[in-house]
Formats: structure tokens, C-alpha cells, sequence
């Protein structure tokens, strides 16, 4: 019996892992290039990277009917005869905008991890990345690297550990230019509810309070969230430190956000009434910050004049 065991547990390869060579297999894991239909492409699982359907996105649709695709996008293959986006979510999408049915793809066996870190790697390479973006695309590549057997600790460094006794999120931060550090402070980032995390990427509130406030229960949070847009302003590094105290003691209530929030902040300076950056720094900085709104208004009116009166001198 205990033979009849043993030979039970002896793992028999499949029929075309029997009569594969090695050059088969690494002919399997080379890259292809194809034309692959769009339907057929799945976008990548939790893709940390935002879509937007904004002007870049239409100048890159404009690109791609006059001059094609200058770098194809990379697929892995799914067993299902599908594929898996690793890198090319927005030229896919703009491929979808230009109503062109199949995109040029470079297609490459990869395993999950793999095609995490690839895509993390190769966005990363953008010229403007959301603390968001960074956040759960740091998360997702430190916990890839988890899984491969790095070290996560931040205490111990043993003999013989990988990559010459370093942590993972050493190696990650001088992969991705940033300090081990930092690259916590981004992850932590993952915790915010979506609101706060909105505001931290509008530039409203800054890196260090946010992580701060990553430290809250979700219900503290929301109660953030609403201080903030009632008293029309944002906690500062040390309201935050004050909040995050509280809570560790478990006295965080809406209440005491609400205190801490209706302080006056020293040197606070009068807020512009547009949350977009761009309109507050196209207005002239001679004009008084309760003005604004007055002048946005008047340029807005006289915009639709001049309109006006080129659809007159159009129709004579």
C-alpha cells in the first residue's frame, strides 16, 4: 500500500510538456508581434492607471488616424484564446474612439507577476502620474514581489535573502526613483476613502497630512470629508497629527473633527473659490480673491459675445 502510495504522488507531465523541447519552450515566451482584434483584448485586473477621455486622449486619436500606432501595445495570451492588456490601455482606448477594429500587439507568455511588474514599469515612464496612480501601482508591484520571495520586513536584514540582503521596498523605491520611505507613504495612500483620495489628487491636500489620514477608519474619514467641504478648507500636517492622536486613543468623533477643522490655521491664506488649478492661475494676480468669481463671469459673457457676433458676420 505505502508503494502503491508513493507512486500515486509522482507528478506525470502532461503529453506536450513530455515531448516539448527547450527551444520550444522559450520559442513559447518570445515576443510576437500581431494584429489583434480589440474584442478580444481584456484590460488588465485593477488597472491602477486612470483612462480619461481628455484632450491628450483626442490628440492621440488625431495621431493614430494620420500616422497608425507607433509602438504596438503588450498582451499576454489567457488560456481562453483571449488576451490580457499589460501595457496600452490608453492607445487601446483610443483605438476604440477611432472606430478601428484590431491594434498592433506585441504579444509575450508572461505570468501574473511578471505582467505586473511590467506594467507598472512601463507606465511609470509617463511625464504626469496621480499620487493615486503611484499608490495602488507601488501596492500591486510590492505585493508581486512578495510573491517571488522578497523581503517585506522593515527590521531585519539575514544573511541570504535576494537581491544582495535588500527589502522589497528598497528595491522597489530605486526602481521607481523614490526613497523606501516614500514608497510607503504612497501605499498607505491605498487606504484613503475615494473622496480623500480625490483631494490628494487635485493637489488639495498635500502628501504628509494624507498619510496621516490614511491611519482613520472609514467612517472617520467621511466624517473628514464632510469638515472639509463645510469649513472650505483642508487639514493642515499638524490638525492631521492632532486627529490621528485622537484617534490611536479612540476619541476620533465627528465632533472633535469638526473642532480641529473650524481653527483658524496660522498664515492660512484666502482660498481661491475654483477647485481647478487652472482657472484660479489663468486669472491676473491683481485680482482680489473675492473677485474672481466676478471676473471669470465677465470673460465668460464676453467670450459668447465675440461668438455672437462672428455667427452674424458668418451668416450675412
Amino acid at each position: 500500500m505505502a508503494k502503491q502510495d508513493s507512486v500515486s504522488k509522482v507528478h506525470l507531465s502532461s503529453f506536450d510538456d513530455l515531448f516539448q523541447t527547450d527551444e520550444s519552450r522559450e520559442d513559447l515566451k518570445r515576443e510576437r508581434l500581431m494584429e489583434i482584434p480589440i474584442s478580444l483584448i481584456h484590460d488588465f485586473p485593477d488597472h491602477p492607471y486612470k483612462v480619461k477621455d481628455d484632450e491628450n486622449m483626442f490628440e492621440l486619436v488625431e495621431s493614430i488616424k494620420t500616422r497608425g500606432l507607433i509602438q504596438p501595445v503588450l498582451v499576454r495570451p489567457l488560456d481562453d484564446g483571449t488576451y490580457e492588456m499589460v501595457s496600452g490601455h490608453r492607445r487601446k482606448r483610443a483605438f476604440e474612439l477611432a472606430n478601428i477594429e484590431k491594434i498592433p500587439a506585441r504579444v509575450q507568455e508572461l505570468t501574473k507577476d511578471e505582467a505586473i511588474l511590467s506594467m507598472v514599469d512601463s507606465n511609470l515612464q509617463r511625464d504626469e502620474i496621480l499620487p493615486s496612480e503611484k499608490a495602488f501601482a507601488f501596492k500591486m508591484r510590492l505585493d508581486a514581489m512578495k510573491r517571488q520571495g522578497y523581503r517585506t520586513d522593515l527590521t531585519s536584514r539575514p544573511m541570504g535573502d535576494k537581491s544582495d540582503n535588500k527589502r522589497a521596498g528598497e528595491i522597489l523605491g530605486e526602481a521607481v526613483g523614490e526613497s523606501e520611505r516614500q514608497v510607503q507613504r504612497y501605499i498607505r495612500l491605498t487606504n484613503l476613502i475615494p473622496e480623500i483620495l480625490d483631494l490628494v489628487d487635485e493637489k488639495l491636500i498635500a502628501m504628509r497630512p494624507a498619510v496621516e489620514i490614511s491611519y482613520f477608519a472609514p467612517e472617520a474619514q467621511k466624517w473628514l470629508y464632510d469638515a472639509i467641504g463645510a469649513a472650505d478648507a483642508t487639514p493642515s500636517h499638524a490638525q492631521t497629527l492632532r486627529m490621528r492622536k485622537f484617534a490611536e486613543q479612540g476619541r476620533l468623533s465627528e465632533d472633535v473633527i469638526t473642532a480641529i477643522m473650524d481653527e483658524e490655521k496660522p498664515n492660512q491664506k484666502e482660498k481661491s473659490p475654483f477647485r481647478d488649478n487652472r482657472i484660479s492661475n489663468a486669472i491676473p494676480k491683481s485680482i482680489p480673491k473675492e473677485k474672481q468669481c466676478e471676473y471669470v463671469l465677465k470673460a465668460i459673457d464676453y467670450y459668447n459675445r465675440m461668438l455672437q457676433k462672428r455667427r452674424e458676420r458668418e451668416a450675412r
